[in-house]
């Protein structure tokens, strides 16, 4: 006999995200518990939609079964989702990726999610009458823009983004905080049941939709913060990047605002 229930909760009515490090996770009957010396934390697996593991934290495999059983997606990443390792999704939720794949063949529907992508960029409307590759071409200007006035409110010197070779401190720190960023967008997407792949803005990469979930985000939190932590000081600024990365995610609850962009982005009015 299933020792699950035989209808898992709907991912609508779960938790999103549990974070997790430096405990252990184990089963016990139809839950699991995160052991942490004399301390035991129930996590309600069946009603949790992804489970990040993070650093310092083990898994058993009776505990890695029930959450196969329960559909609940593990995700074993950085500190408060800066880095993204690997992944475990036995069951994938196929109606959700097939829902993705429908808006991206669709050419209205695809426009009404790059429309969508605009707005939450930049706060506003995007212009009518545009082809998804001519929102792109305005995204590009705008994004320009900003990181020129950044870098005057700095006072530093700003001579285009660089991503090859190598690299000044401030492309070296924006590189390093869109890592971080990518990331976590990854692991909600994955968490939320969808592809990484399947874009609307961005086309044609495996990481194609990351991209376009973390731009909704990325020029109000990890690029100024990146071009400031450059302008202080080019003295071991990775590490101080992705630290500040890390406090960032988590004071500003950044993982909650990606699963609500990314569920704008994918339910948006096919008419828009």
């Amino acid at each position: 006999m299933r020792d699950s229930l035989s209808w898992p909760i709907p991912v609508s009515e779960r938790i999103s995200i549990l974070y997790i490090e430096r405990e252990s996770i184990e089963r016990d009957g139809h839950t699991l518990v995160a052991v942490s010396g004399d301390r035991r934390t129930v996590i309600p697996v069946g009603k949790t939609s992804a489970i990040f593991l993070g650093p310092g934290s083990t898994l058993s495999h009776a505990a890695a079964a029930l959450c196969a059983l329960e559909q609940t997606l593990l995700i074993w990443v950085g500190e408060a989702g800066v880095r993204l390792y690997t992944s475990a999704n036995p069951l994938g939720n196929p109606e959700r990726v097939l829902r993705q794949a429908r808006l991206h063949l669709d050419p209205v529907a695809r426009l009404g999610s790059a429309r969508a992508i605009f707005r939450l960029m930049f706060g506003e409307e995007a212009p009518p009458r545009r082809s998804v590759e001519q929102l792109r071409g305005l995204e590009g200007v705008r994004v320009k823009q900003m990181l020129r006035e950044m870098a005057v409110t700095h006072g530093i010197t700003w001579n285009g983004r660089n991503t090859s070779g190598r690299q000044d401190p401030v492309n070296l720190a924006i590189s390093t905080a869109t890592a971080a960023l990518y990331g976590l967008s990854e692991a909600v997407i994955l968490a939320l049941g969808y592809s990484p792949s399947i874009g609307f803005v961005h086309s044609g990469a495996p990481r194609s939709f990351v991209f376009d979930l973390a731009d909704t985000v990325k020029f109000r939190t990890v690029v100024p913060l990146a071009v400031k932590l450059a302008a202080e000081s080019p003295n071991n600024l990775e590490q101080r990047v992705r630290t500040a990365c890390r406090d960032l995610f988590v004071d500003n609850r950044i993982a909650a605002t990606l699963v609500h962009h990314t569920e704008t982005i994918l339910h948006v009015d096919d008419r828009n």
